[in-house]
């Protein structure tokens, strides 16, 4: 017991350091934008010209980027608190386990990236998308959380992009269905005054377009795009053995024609909706153009979730432990980080804020269980690196809200090789990714025994691992 207790904190004292600020000198501190959209599924981004050009091709592109909970408001509460689903303890979407609601009643906000980095002298702003039914019943619909100089968020349609209410700092303001009340076009606009307002100051930026959430609803310009366009139709769309498959999914009917014609109609959807998107991070770079900080500020675009459509017999949904909800795009783009590079390792949400924290010299909390990224952005090896994510689902008591999933509670294992799902129901699921990148292949009753108690090893490792215990958990080979 004692030389594994010495190994542990052998182990701690080698992890880079998370709690401190980093000896940046004002002048020199970047500036920092957080382009966060909503089930946007990995291996799309090349339909957008502006992200390819202004940012895949200008940055570096993280191949195996990964969430910590395939559903919006856990796996933003991740981002927002560099922490596992376990230790933030926002479940679901919905009260009472989730939500906004969850996330206020626990104080969870009044230590988020954004206090991090005002606290170190940043000008903070949020626009577009918080959390989960913000604000809900859980405070006044003009509540602004601590940390954000500059507020933006919807606090009604936000799912529309047209006829919604903006909380504007602490004032409510509506907006129509004009072709400029587009959501992502306002937003465009709110960013340019921020940026502007910033003068001197470094800035971080949270902005959270709605796209492609459904109902995916386009800008009028973008209306007729993509009018042939079908989902990929990889290996295991409409997958037809399932009999391997835990029960939720054995359960799923096969896909019909119909089904799929709506696939493919919600797929140009996305698409279309996407565009506005696009056209966002062109007025963003643009406006740092124009400005002059385009130079010295790194700009991150990521997903909140994955999104099924049709893949594994899911007409549309996520909350899976399957690559098509797990894995989402990350792309950076900033002074030194390469362009057009590729980076393999595994990386998470929960890296996100130490990253931030990092560029610009802030402190982060001693509960964060994030790495930092920044020798990725530097294009330097990052010496001992994570072999293991972690993934956590858990249903919502909400009797609506568990309708939208047939999955069952699980905790999953994501490494460079594998991945491994141990439901609540006592069913495992185990794929080998490198001969099977599809996962049409349940492996977890006829794999060899020393391989599924190694990685039960590590699943149990990570499910209860907090701070930087998780530090030590993901490094388990």
């Amino acid at each position: 017991m004692f030389k594994g207790l010495c190994r542990v904190a052998c182990l701690l004292l080698l992890l880079p350091a998370v709690s401190g600020p980093s000896p940046v000198s004002g002048a020199a501190r970047p500036n920092i934008v957080l382009v966060l959209v909503d089930d946007l599924e990995s291996g799309s981004l090349g339909n957008f010209p502006n992200i390819t050009q202004q940012l895949v091709r200008q940055g570096t592109s993280f191949e195996r980027f990964f969430v910590t909970n395939s559903w919006c408001c856990p796996s933003r509460s991740s981002i927002l608190r560099s922490q596992y689903v376990h230790s933030h303890g926002v479940l679901t979407n919905t009260a009472p386990e989730g939500g906004f609601e969850k996330f206020h009643r626990n104080g969870l906000e009044r230590s988020t990236i954004g206090t991090w980095m005002q606290a170190a002298g940043y000008r903070t702003g949020l626009m577009g998308k918080f959390l989960n039914h913000y604000p809900g019943q859980a405070a006044e619909p003009t509540y602004v959380p601590p940390g954000w100089n500059d507020w933006r968020v919807p606090v009604r349609n936000l799912y529309e992009e047209y006829g919604y209410r903006l909380n504007e700092n602490g004032t409510l303001v509506d907006y129509g269905w004009a072709e400029s009340d587009y959501l992502s076009d306002v937003l465009a606009g709110k960013v340019r005054d921020f940026v502007t307002a910033a003068a001197d100051q470094p800035f971080f930026l949270y902005l959270a377009p709605i796209a492609p959430h459904n109902p995916a609803n386009p800008a009028v310009r973008h209306a007729g795009a993509f009018p042939g366009a079908q989902a990929p139709r990889t290996p295991n769309f409409n997958q037809l053995d399932v009999s391997a498959e835990p029960q939720w999914l054995r359960e799923l009917p096969a896909i019909s024609e119909q089904a799929i014609d709506r696939i493919d109609e919600r797929y140009r959807a996305r698409l279309r909706a996407m565009l506005g998107v696009d056209d966002l991070v062109g007025s963003v770079i643009a406006t740092l153009r124009e400005t002059g900080k385009l130079g010295n500020t790194y700009i991150f675009f990521a997903s909140d979730n994955g999104f099924h459509l049709g893949s594994h017999r899911l007409k549309q949904g996520k909350t899976t432990p399957f690559e098509e909800a797990i894995r989402v795009p990350l792309v950076v783009r900033g002074p030194g980080v390469p362009a057009g590079a590729t980076v393999r390792e595994l990386t998470a949400t929960v890296d996100l804020g130490p990253t931030f924290a990092e560029l610009g010299g802030a402190g982060v909390p001693v509960f964060a269980e994030g790495r930092s990224l920044t020798p990725f952005l530097r294009g330097q090896p990052p010496g001992r690196w994570r072999k293991n994510v972690l993934i956590e689902f858990n249903r919502p008591f909400n009797r609506m809200s568990a309708r939208q999933t047939p999955v069952p509670d699980y905790k999953a294992l994501r490494t460079a090789d594998h991945t491994f799902v141990r439901y609540d129901t006592g069913e495992t699921q185990l794929y080998d990714l490198n001969q099977d990148p599809y996962q049409l292949r349940n492996l977890a009753g006829t794999a060899p025994i020393p391989l599924v108690l190694n990685l039960q090893a590590r699943l149990t490792g990570m499910q209860t691992c907090s701070g930087p215990s998780c530090r030590v958990a993901d490094l388990r080979e």
